[in-house]
């Protein structure tokens, strides 16, 4: 083990320090969530975040960049717990140059980073490397360092590449921890042979990106020089500080033990016991993983990143189990990764109130249904003993009904020498989602994929973007989905061309009315078919109506108008929200109807009075612009060059419709909308709130809805200052102010009232004091008291009782306060009242402390007080 003691926020920042020596700049750690790149779920590589100054779309401030990175990788999360060295959540640190400096820098700067008694001071006779064959360069400036010839591999692996793009050999530096992790004797030959060890641990990884790589098309030997040559190097923070000190295993270091030593508290069996040894570690690694990625704007969710985040933490929960912790566990241990790692993520301690909560909820979800699917597992396994292959249906009921994900199902089949027919459960799947796709047009007669609407596929043209009116040919006529030949009450209606919007992208449906020779029909609703011709949904008033008649259509325009105003409102509003909030705003889903809008999006807490306050003010000023509203087709590709927002799961076609407004708002949109901002008139928050895990919606309104709104809240006002006696509300916040201090000063004579009634009850409560080691000792529960009140009541006490120790304990519903007061006596025997409620606070989950004869303290968990008592009794006696 290495002589210098680092803990690993040392680590993290002496590297970061070490290259900031060598004229690199120092690159925030990116947010989890991938910002512009919907290819990635997750940030997982220090060099993700700098895509854009490698593929050349931006130029750095400075060409030589360090960085911290936080990332999540999930592929092999299996493995999380049963290995030394993997985790879903981890620290890459990286060094990089866009086209500055190159091998005769990046080498040695890293040897010296390793083996400098100035940095991390490795023993050089313990440092290996390889380089690749060819790469002549490199072996000649590992040459020139200090380190032994022989501890050198060549090898045609260490080659960097993905397919077509820069890539380039590599160097890799070892580690040996020495002979007690070769339990063979083995030697060197394990680092020689490359052959899986716990000995020579790969450390960094130096990536000479120097060619353009096209593996399908040519051997190496002639691909060609890049005119920029790059710098891309990775090391794991945990790997790295394990080796510094001297942990067993990555989870054996300062960055994983806090959180195993506060879930023993709540465990049966300790981290001791090799036996749970991995549960505990899968619970370290992946309430990193929540907690950070939580904090970071994801949310539990049935898929994308939410359905593997709610995979991470129910695997987490199930091996909380096997420690013979009841109930949600995972939510306490947020406060112990943002203490952890606040000293460079101090964005945690902000975010711990909101995480906590998701995951409690997300944990006690998930307890209701774990019961009922393990038994059903189990009674399933049983029904396939002899073949040794759970079914993809049973699978399939495990996710559908009881949340279990396939990959935990075939975790839990594994441990009992099944596997899962994975295959299976992919086609019940899709029948699931066939099932799904029906259902949803089953509204309005549709019954979502009849035979007679698949099959109807005339041509459609929708011309409601600029026309007010339309006339079309019947091309098909519906009831409950059946093609008829006439209609002459209610059903649905097909034509050839419309102005009539369809219900989609969250803006509900124009109504209106249809016209011909001797027939009329009001419009209720407008839905897409399956062949996306507009279908309209009719009440005949008169006339009879059949395939071939030539109508005349018109929406409701003044309908049509608030429509369009409210649409327009929700493109300024998501604007306004990532501007004020940042770039994690993403939406979730929206509507837009003549009477008011709804927004629905990523974020990870409440947005404030004062935001709300601001991002109205935002979208107001665009109005008062008065800014034109500009719409163009493109083809997808050119569109999304544009930097228009595009939602990320939504499928385009070949073109788009791009809405833009001024400098503020471009989005991809295939809605109707205003002809410029001024058409909204004045735009009104209504209210904010949270509808899941993660997601929160706003809801407002435009024009004379709005307009309204403000009225009303003035009316409530000035109501309000007419039942205290003002004549309008311009007075109304000094009245309040005035009451507000009438009402402070009679707290406070009610203050010294119960200060009275206290010291009167103090001689009764004396009379439950105890002698315990020639000391009397109280312990007392008072309820209805803050912790002054207790503090000031403690004293009291303590002043009225000779050779005090006073205990005082307020158990609310959610939590405790304990306040300790302890004459001198009582000190001079080694007692401490801080002492003596921290260890109080300590098994209730939380904290405190104070002087030796006075302290407070608090925890959460109200069902831990007899025992807290009993320890303080402990201390005492």
């Amino acid at each position: 083990m290495p002589n210098k003691q680092l803990t690993g926020n040392q680590v993290r920042q002496m590297f970061l320090d070490f290259f900031k020596t060598k004229g690199c700049m120092i690159f925030p750690s990116a947010s989890l969530i991938p910002h512009n790149d919907p290819t990635l779920l997750w940030i997982n590589a220090g060099v993700t975040p700098l895509k854009k100054y490698f593929d050349g779309t931006e130029k750095p401030q400075c060409p030589r960049i360090a960085n911290a990175q936080k990332s999540i990788r999930t592929n092999d999360i299996e493995n999380v717990g049963k290995t030394s060295r993997h985790h879903t959540f981890f620290e890459m640190l990286g060094n990089f140059s866009i086209g500055d400096y190159f091998k005769k820098e990046a080498s040695p700067w890293a040897w010296e980073f390793l083996t400098s008694p100035e940095w991390i001071g490795f023993d050089k006779d313990k440092m290996y490397v390889t380089v690749y064959p060819d790469d002549t360069e490199a072996l000649a400036i590992w040459h020139t360092l200090d380190i032994d010839p022989n501890h050198i591999r060549k090898t045609y692996d260490n080659f960097w590449e993905i397919g077509r793009g820069p890539g380039g050999p590599d160097s890799e530096i070892y580690y040996d921890r020495g002979p007690e992790f070769d339990p063979e004797g083995l030697g060197e030959k394990l680092f020689f042979e490359d052959i899986e060890n716990d000995r020579y641990i790969e450390v960094w990884n130096v990536v000479f990106s120097q060619y353009d790589c096209r593996p399908d098309e040519m051997p190496r030997t002639e691909y060609q020089e890049l005119p920029q040559k790059n710098i891309d190097t990775g090391m794991g923070l945990e790997r790295l500080v394990c080796l510094i000190q001297g942990g067993e295993t990555n989870f054996d270091t300062d960055l994983f033990l806090p959180v195993i030593e506060a879930t023993e508290t709540f465990a049966k069996h300790p981290y001791s016991d090799r036996e749970y040894k991995m549960a505990y570690r899968v619970i370290a690694d992946h309430i990193r993983t929540v907690t950070f990625a939580l904090a970071d704007g994801a949310s539990f969710s049935n898929d994308g990143r939410g359905y593997v985040l709610r995979r991470v933490l129910r695997r987490a929960v199930r091996y909380g189990i096997k420690l013979g912790i009841d109930g949600a566990f995972m939510y306490k241990l947020v406060q112990v990764v943002a203490d952890m790692m606040e000293g460079y993520y101090p964005y945690l301690q902000g975010k711990v109130t909101l995480v906590s909560r998701l995951v409690r909820n997300e944990e006690e979800s998930f307890h209701k249904t774990l019961a009922n699917g393990e038994e059903l597992l189990n009674n399933e396994l049983e029904n396939y003993k002899d073949t040794k292959v759970l079914s993809g249906s049973v699978v399939f009921k495990l996710y559908d009904t009881y949340g279990f994900p396939k990959e935990l199902t075939a975790e839990i089949a594994e441990e009992k020498g099944y596997t899962v027919d994975l295959e299976g459960f992919e086609k019940e799947m899709e029948i699931q989602k066939e099932r799904a796709r029906n259902a949803r047009g089953e509204e309005q007669s549709m019954h979502g994929q009849s035979e007679d609407l698949m099959n109807f596929d005339e041509p459609f043209e929708f011309t409601g973007y600029t026309d007010l009116t339309s006339k079309g040919k019947v091309t098909g006529l519906f009831i409950d989905g059946v093609h008829v030949d006439e209609l002459v009450d209610e059903g649905d209606v097909i034509l050839d061309r419309s102005c009539f919007y369809a219900e989609s992208g969250g803006q509900t449906a124009d109504i209106g009315t249809l016209r011909g020779e001797g027939f009329e029909a009001e419009v209720l609703d407008v839905r897409k078919a399956p062949h996306n011709q507009h279908m309209h949904h009719i009440h005949i008033t008169s006339g009879t109506l059949h395939e071939g008649d030539v109508l005349e259509g018109a929406y409701d325009a003044e309908r049509r108008q608030k429509i369009r105003a409210n649409h327009s409102s929700l493109h300024l509003l998501q604007s306004a929200l990532i501007r004020l909030l940042g770039d994690h705003i993403g939406q979730a889903g929206s509507y837009n109807g003549p009477d008011y809008a709804r927004f629905d999006f990523n974020h990870f807490e409440k947005v404030s009075a004062e935001q709300l306050a601001e991002i109205e003010h935002m979208v107001n000023e665009m109005i008062a612009a008065n800014v034109p509203i500009r719409t163009e087709v493109l083809p997808v590709e050119e569109a999304k060059q544009t930097g228009a927002i595009a939602l990320f799961d939504e499928k385009y076609g070949d073109t788009v419709r791009v809405v833009t407004m001024g400098d503020f708002s471009k989005e991809f949109c295939g809605g109707t909308h205003a002809a410029n901002t001024g058409d909204l008139g004045v735009f009104k928050i209504l209210s904010e709130e949270s509808i899941g895990s993660g997601i929160r919606r706003i809801t407002c309104v435009t024009k004379m809805k709005a307009y309204e709104a403000f009225r009303g809240e003035e009316d409530y006002l000035n109501e309000t200052a007419k039942l205290l006696k003002l004549t309008n509300y311009t007075g109304l916040q000094e009245k309040i102010e005035q009451l507000l201090a009438e009402n402070d000063g009679l707290k406070k004579e009610v203050a010294e009232a119960r200060q009275k009634a206290m010291a009167a009850e103090a001689d009764h409560a004396l009379e439950k004091a105890e002698e315990i080691n020639g000391l009397n000792v109280l312990f007392l529960n008072v309820r209805d008291m803050d912790a002054t009140a207790m503090k000031n009541y403690a004293d009291l006490l303590r002043g009225k009782l000779k050779n005090a120790v006073v205990f005082l304990t307020n158990a609310e519903a959610d939590k405790v306060t304990f306040v300790g007061a302890l004459s001198k006596a009582a000190v001079d025997k080694g007692l401490n009242a801080g002492t003596m409620v921290r260890t109080a606070a300590a098994l209730c989950g939380g904290k405190g402390g104070g002087r030796p004869d006075m302290a407070q303290a608090g925890g959460r968990d109200t069902a831990k007080v007899a025992d807290a008592l009993k320890a303080v009794r402990d201390l005492i006696a």
